[in-house]
Order: C-alpha cells, then structure tokens, then sequence
C-alpha cells in the first residue's frame, strides 16, 4: 500500500516537471512572433495541446504516469481560467468544452502522418483554419520533435531546437 501511493506520489512529481517543460516550450515566442501562432488563451492552448500530444504520444507505454500528465495539464487549465475570473458556477461547462478540444486535437494530430497530414491538421486546430505563413516550418518543426522525442525516456523531455534553428 505505502509503495503504492509512493508511486504514485513520485508520478505526480513527474508529471509536473513535464508539465512545465511542455509550458516553458509552448511559450517560446518565436511560435508567436515568428510563425504567426495567435499570441491569445485559444493560441497558447494549442501550442500546449500540441506539445503535450507529442509527449503523451511517447508516454503511450505508460498509462499511469500519462494520466497523471493529463490531470496535472487540466489542473493547469483549471487554475488559469479562475486567475482569469471564471467562478465555480460554470467551470464544470468550460472544463467540458476544453477536455473536448484537447482531445479532439490529439486525435487529429494522431491521425496526421508525415508532414503535409500535419500542416493540414495544424492548419485547422492551431491556426483556427486561416491560412498563416510558418505552417509549414512549424509542421517540420512537429515532425522533427516527434522523430527528436522517439529517444526520450524520462525526466524533462527534450523537443529538440525551435523551428528556424536547425
């Protein structure tokens, strides 16, 4: 019983340090100043959703410590809609429609293989499908994080270099 919730104690620890790279990543400017990204909540939630779907697609061996990625992500989420002034009575709606978003963009981006599939599926959830230059640069970027993060096996993980600086 005791290594049990020790587990599940050092999970949650885990977790939270691959919750603040995957934040620390998504909040790079040059996806804002560079590619085009909306600098707005819906934009820095699908940067984050994008960054946690290349994580949680590596992490698939491990549902334990998955989960526990996407609790500590949705407290996240929880957390900064109350900083911004969202009460108790409708964050259970507003919960509901950001778990449906987020899981529909793992999906999307899950079902997207090679760099065209990505572009196409970057071009409908993280540029709201309007036409943006970068597209293109940040779908290789996706690509080659997700090649760089193949290598990854625990601790902070490593995206590799922002696009534009390969």
């Amino acid at each position: 019983m005791l290594n049990a919730m020790r587990r599940s104690k050092q999970r949650r620890r885990e977790a939270g340090r691959i919750y603040a790279a995957l934040v620390a990543r998504a909040r790079e400017p040059v996806f804002f100043a560079t590619y085009a990204v909306p600098d707005t909540l819906d934009g820095r939630f699908d940067l984050l959703t994008l960054h946690a779907w290349l994580v949680l697609e590596r992490l698939s061996r491990d549902a334990q410590l998955s989960q526990a990625l996407v609790d500590t992500i949705f407290t996240g989420f929880d957390e900064a809609l109350r900083e911004m002034g969202a009460g108790d009575i409708g964050m259970a709606r507003r919960m509901k429609k950001m778990a449906d978003a987020f899981y529909g963009r793992l999906a999307a981006y899950g079902a997207a293989s090679g760099p065209e599939a990505v572009a196409a599926a970057l071009a409908r959830n993280l540029y709201r499908g309007v036409s943006r230059p970068g597209i293109d640069a940040v779908a290789n970027y996706v690509v080659k994080a997700r090649a760089h993060l193949a290598t990854w096996e625990s601790g902070t993980p490593d995206f590799g270099p922002l696009p534009g600086e390969e």
